[in-house]
């Protein structure tokens, strides 16, 4: 199982794309930094294809400092760094989408 964190909104790189793509069953998926853009609703369709075991998150702190956080889709759940140091033992690996 591998956590996979996207810093780029999809307008700034191929880097949502690409982790997308390479996602597997039992992976997360977590968006920091400007990555938190792309949890907003108008992002959505990029994630309708998702296996259902993919778990979807956006670092709280980042959405907050970018005003996102009351409209963001739910199909993503806000964590802290807490929560993030968390994901990052329970997975295997970490992979950095920049």
């Amino acid at each position: 199982m591998t956590l996979h964190t996207v810093n780029k909104t999809p307008g700034e790189s191929s880097a949502l794309k690409d982790c997308l793509a390479s996602l597997s069953d039992g992976d997360a998926l977590l968006l920091i930094e400007n990555g938190a853009y792309a949890a907003m609703p108008g992002y959505a369709i990029h994630f309708t294809c998702l296996p259902g075991s993919i778990k979807c998150y956006v670092l709280l702190a980042d959405a907050q400092a970018r005003g996102l956080q009351q409209d963001q889709n739910p199909d993503f759940q806000s964590i802290d760094y807490d929560d993030f140091v968390a994901l990052s033992c329970q997975h295997d690996k970490v992979v950095s989408w920049f």
